[in-house]
């Protein structure tokens, strides 16, 4: 007998005491491949036959046959099995691990098992317990497959066992010796034209009224299902996809809409929903026999595949790691219909979780099922349903080269159920609780998984709801920043070598160097006009405009004072013919709005200055006390002296930032990024075009608005470099607070790696209000040395990101709530506790 045992399994061996399932496991099976119940027992109370640990036997039995599984290894139980209590172990176990139950039965003649029991000088059965047991046995032998077992084999004699065959054979989704190249066409719904028109583009040969391609030689393509349905021609798509396969030229997966249409033919009540209806009656226009060889192919198709030595993996609508190279009914599930929830959205389409954003699968899944405007990578997964029976494109992902070929759609054959194309849509702008609470992952195009943690949400909830300002202007919130790598100078903590070092290790070849005002970030919104508020932002106050703090706070209680601002920075805008010439009737800048006790006086109040006079008065008195003292402390009075000029320094340090506001004149605002004007981000101009355009536009023509000292810095002239160092020592010498070094471009990359947008270095005055007067002094510095920058960078990495995107996302028309999760996904990502002194 041929028994055929898949090569990823559970399987569980069945008989009697003395039937010989352990001779058996040691002849087919690799020691570590069987797990007995026998010596799980033993390993538990030292006795193989000590039945009153059965329980905790089998517990770390299935415990380790668990962790085998979970690498991929077949496991054999060794055990009875008899009973269907016993079995359902089993049984769980493949459910599990997402892998079939092999049933291999040793239906031995209960005398011979009696018989073998009587010899055994460790275990004495009565006659009794082998009866009962051969009874069990027969009873359950007929229904162990409707039970759950994928394959049974019975064995009843010797001789059968004599003469067996253990066979391992690949599951079918294992295609793991096809290397390859690869075409990888994502979803068709009969949009025939243009699958001809893209074979033709990847090199194929086309004979397009015979459906017929041949592919270039050593390639073949892979279909991800969904051939049918919707679109115009779908006898013809199954014509063509069919020939390739059964030709070796092509693979095909099942997708949801073919599993359907199988359901269809072979006679099941099925809604003729989602352009089902269109297939049908095309399909029964035709020939019974091609009807037949279309259900026949249908039903041929598998869930997913395996590809080049596990590195690829194809399926309709994607595949976990857990779930690749395995085979279930849940994997099956997976791979036709996504990561489910059983819940449906306001378009009635299944609620789909992002199982993508948590992929860190070694192999690329390339998938499809829900279209997207354009190929979305995440993780190593491609998703290549671009929509093409929407008025989207039909798809196609080159391996290993990576290259992505697309053809547009000849028009929108079939209203999509939710729009997902880039162009503008009609959204509610109500905004739903439920977009926010709980873990999200958003996804942005400068960084494509950003994970938002349910406590940070609830955070970022609760600032919204009693403090934010509303939310139709909130389009955007600065991220935070980190400082420079820590210096290796022993009297500095920052120095701007590990400024520019870390750009330029990165490949950035010129960094721009901004001067730090010490004030307080501020983000301007401000509209051409009250109407233009009104259309574009729903004001619906018959304000024209906002300014508002790093955390979505209105940064004035006084309403008065931010409209006698807008309304002078609305006239120098107006004069500078800036709404002309940027074709935009609003815009968002990016500013420093000054003096920093302007929104820092109660910090100043009950922080800082507290500090400044307790010590003085404290340090004043020790120091008195040690000068009377009747015994010499030189050392000690010149600590207490040191320590008093040290807060010294300090006072004088915060103090440079503070000034008394009278009136409007006494404000400063200096704006460093003109982030967005009507239908664009201006994230694609470097730095010294923002600068130049502030100048231009903004600048010298109202004393309140300022510019910002800048200079431009070739990382690889040692000159400029030096240079760049001498203008920051001699701002920190000044009282400046120090500089912030940026990449030349706006945004700037190594790979596929996001950069810093800016790193800040801050001078050895100033990091006194940050680290305390006295960081400077005796054994402090070396300790504040140690410290970690990757968490804050990370932070400013994703919040850099979703801020850039919430920006895109207004200004190309996007409804509130997908500007508004990125938006508040940044202030979640304040509440992550980081040092603030960083």
């Amino acid at each position: 007998m041929r028994v055929e045992v898949p090569e990823i399994a559970v399987v569980g061996l069945m008989g009697v005491s003395g039937s010989g399932k352990s001779t058996f496991a040691k002849r087919f099976f690799k020691p570590t491949e069987v797990l007995s119940s026998d010596y799980f027992r033993a390993l538990i109370s030292d006795d193989e036959n000590n039945q009153a640990v059965s329980a905790q036997a089998f517990d770390t039995l299935y415990y380790v046959a668990n962790k085998r599984l979970e690498l991929g290894l077949l496991t054999v139980i060794d055990a009875t099995n008899v009973q269907k209590e016993a079995r359902a172990g089993v049984l769980r176990l493949a459910k599990d691990q997402n892998c079939h139950a092999v049933a291999i039965v040793l239906d031995m003649p209960e005398k011979l098992c009696r018989e073998r029991n009587e010899a055994r000088t460790d275990r004495n059965f009565s006659g009794h317990v082998i009866a009962r047991q051969s009874e069990q046995l027969r009873r359950s032998l007929r229904f162990l497959q409707k039970d759950g077992f994928r394959y049974v084999y019975v064995l009843k004699s010797e001789a059968e066992i004599a003469e067996v065959e253990i066979v391992r054979v690949p599951l079918w989704n294992n295609k793991k010796q096809e290397t390859g190249p690869f075409d990888i066409i994502g979803d068709i719904h009969g949009c025939y034209d243009e699958l001809c028109e893209l074979l033709i583009k990847l090199g194929y040969a086309v004979d397009k009224e015979n459906c017929i391609a041949t592919p270039p030689e050593g390639r073949k393509a892979v279909f991800l299902g969904d051939l049918c349905d919707r679109g115009p021609n779908n006898v013809e798509v199954l014509r063509l996809v069919m020939g390739m396969v059964q030709s070796g030229a092509a693979f095909c997966a099942a997708g949801n809409h073919d599993a359907k249409l199988l359901k269809k033919l072979r006679g099941a009540y099925v809604k003729l929903t989602h352009g089902l209806a269109t297939t049908v009656e095309q399909l029964y226009a035709q020939s019974d026999a091609f009807i037949a060889e279309v259900k026949d192919f249908l039903d041929s198709l598998i869930s997913n595949y395996v590809f080049d030595g596990g590195k690829l993996v194809a399926a309709h609508a994607g595949l976990k790691e857990k779930l690749q190279g395995r085979g279930s009914a849940r994997v099956r599930d997976f791979c036709l219909y996504g990561d489910t929830t059983g819940e449906t959205d306001a378009y009635g389409l299944p609620v789909r979780l992002p199982w993508a954003n948590e992929y860190r699968g070694k192999a690329m899944v390339i998938y499809g099922h829900t279209p997207t405007p354009r190929v979305e990578m995440i993780n190593n997964t491609y998703c290549i349903d671009t929509g093409c029976v929407f008025g989207g494109q039909l798809s196609a992902f080159r391996y290993p080269e990576k290259e992505i070929v697309q053809v547009e759609a000849a028009r929108e054959y079939y209203a999509p159920a939710k729009p997902f194309l880039d162009k503008p849509v009609a959204y509610d702008d109500m905004l739903n609780i439920d977009d926010v609470i709980g873990q999200r992952y958003l996804s942005t195009r400068l960084r494509r998984n950003i994970k938002i943690n349910a406590e940070n949400a609830a955070a970022a909830l609760e600032v919204m709801s009693r403090f934010a300002a509303d939310p139709h202007w909130l389009i955007y919130l600065p991220p935070t920043m980190s400082p420079c790598e820590t210096s290796k100078l022993a009297d500095y903590l920052e120095y701007p070598t590990e400024a520019f070092d870390y750009y330029k290790t990165r490949g950035v070849g010129k960094v721009v160097c901004e001067q730090k005002h010490m004030g307080s970030r501020a983000v301007i919104v401000l509209c051409r006009d009250a109407e233009t508020a009104a259309r574009r932002f729903k004001a619906e106050d018959g304000g024209f405009g906002i300014i508002y703090t790093r955390t979505g706070r209105r940064f004035f209680e006084d309403r008065d004072t931010e409209t006698a601002i807008l309304t002078r920075l609305q006239t120098v805008l107006t004069s500078s013919d800036f709404w002309n010439d940027f074709e935009t009737d609003w815009v968002c800048l990016d500013t420093e709005l000054m003096p920093w006790s302007a929104k820092a006086q109660k910090l100043l109040e009950e922080q800082y200055a507290p500090v400044g006079r307790a010590g003085r008065s404290a340090l004043a008195a020790a120091i008195d006390a040690i000068g009377q003292s009747n015994i010499a402390q030189p050392e000690l009075l010149a600590q207490y002296r040191a320590r008093a000029e040290a807060l010294n320094l300090y006072t004088d340090a915060y103090r440079r930032y503070c000034w008394d506001v009278k009136c409007l004149d006494d404000y400063r605002i200096a704006p460093f990024h003109i982030l967005a004007t009507e239908g664009k981000t201006w994230c694609s101009e470097n730095h010294i075009w923002h600068m130049e355009s502030i100048a231009q536009y903004m600048t010298g023509r109202d004393p309140i608005f300022m510019a910002t000292s800048h200079l431009l810095v070739d990382l690889l002239d040692e000159n400029s470099v030096a240079n760049g160092v001498k203008w920051w020592e001699e701002l920190t010498a000044a009282g400046g607070e120090g500089m912030v070094v940026k990449p030349y471009d706006f945004i700037a990359t190594q790979g596929a790696e996001l950069l810093q947008p800016a790193v800040k270095c801050r001078g050895r005055e100033y990091l006194r209000i940050i680290y305390g007067p006295e960081y400077l002094l005796a054994d402090h510095l070396p300790r504040l040395k140690k410290r970690s920058l990757s968490k804050k960078r990370n932070l400013a990495l994703s919040e850099f990101a979703l801020g850039m995107e919430a920006l895109e996302r207004f200004a190309q028309g996007e409804p509130l709530y997908r500007v508004h999760e990125c938006v508040f996904g940044v202030l979640a990502m304040e509440s992550e506790p980081v040092d603030p002194r960083l």
